[in-house]
């Protein structure tokens, strides 16, 4: 089957960090979050997929893949899952006529025991209804291991939908996402891309793909204002904000706008029932008032994928 097995972290999504998610879209590699940012991250997808410009030959009813990598921070929802540590996944998905998945991942972190710190399952369905136009939604559970709550994030469950359209020249998403954990937040995500590979060779077996991104996260910012002035920061909802209260002098704010703007050039290496991918990315904060105080810079992911049937 000719076709592109991408991570979304992002992602970023995104990543990726966009949850595990199967699209007919390409989803960021760096997000896991389905992605919001990508990723989603950025954060952005462990998750075969391929873009509805692609070429596409007609799938089993039934498949299944396993997947592991390597990234150097786990970006997701405007700020990092991962403490800015450097993350290994592994994971199993499951699809039926390459339209419903469910998927398992596990995660490990440097530096932080257990060594499972938390895991994501998650569900999603996509269909594409003719050659420019196509929809997805995806549920996603995450659970960290209870000694490091306090110090990663809280369980939660993200949600969304996205429509996808295809210009040709580019392929556009627009995401609407939730996430529950203590309370409810909101975020709207719009990527673009455009993926394109070469011809296939070793027997028709082989071929590189390409698929660069631009991705933007909107959601909720906290202003925050003092004698010394007025600085803004995320509220990321697996780690809810906690307000230290209204003084004299000091005051915060909520508002809803945009997070962050992603880059990223997922490059992959597929071979029959394998593909190897790299992605390096640039995460660049949109909400500081006052210069950038989050996270910002440079983001790498290396993955390999399996299809087991």
């Amino acid at each position: 089957m000719k076709g592109r097995i991408s991570l979304t972290v992002a992602i970023t999504c995104g990543i990726m960090l966009q949850a595990l998610v199967i699209t007919t879209s390409a989803q960021p590699a760096i997000d896991p979050a389905p992605s919001p940012d990508t990723a989603a991250a950025n954060g952005k997808n462990a998750a075969p997929s391929t873009d509805t410009a692609a070429a596409k030959e007609d799938n089993p009813v039934h498949s299944l893949y396993a997947g592991a990598g390597y990234g150097s921070n786990m970006v997701y929802l405007g700020t990092t899952m991962s403490q800015d540590h450097g993350f290994g996944y592994t994971s199993l998905s499951y699809g039926l006529n390459d339209k419903l998945y469910l998927s398992a991942t596990g995660y490990t972190i440097s530096g932080f025991t257990p060594f499972l710190a938390f895991y994501s399952l998650g569900l999603s369905f996509n269909h594409a209804f003719n050659s420019w136009f196509d929809i997805s939604t995806g549920l996603s559970r995450y659970g960290v291991a209870e000694s490091l709550r306090d110090t990663l994030f809280s369980n939660f469950t993200y949600a969304d939908a996205t429509l996808g359209f295809d210009w040709r020249i580019l392929y556009s998403k627009i995401s609407l996402g939730g996430l529950f954990s203590e309370g409810s937040q909101f975020y709207l995500q719009t990527r673009h891309s455009r993926y394109f590979e070469t011809p296939s060779f070793a027997g028709d077996k082989a071929f590189f793909s390409f698929d660069p991104y631009v991705n933007i996260l909107f959601g909720k910012m906290i202003s925050i204002e003092t004698t010394e002035g007025t600085t803004t920061t995320v509220s990321p909802g697996y780690r809810p904000w906690r307000n230290r209260g209204s003084g004299s002098t000091t005051t915060y704010t909520e508002s809803f706008g945009p997070l962050e703007i992603d880059f990223g050039l997922p490059i992959a290496f597929s071979y029959d029932f394998f593909t190897l991918e790299i992605e390096p990315g640039y995460v660049l904060p949109l909400y500081s008032e006052t210069g950038v105080t989050g996270m910002k810079g440079f983001l790498f992911m290396a993955s390999a994928f399996f299809r087991i049937f």
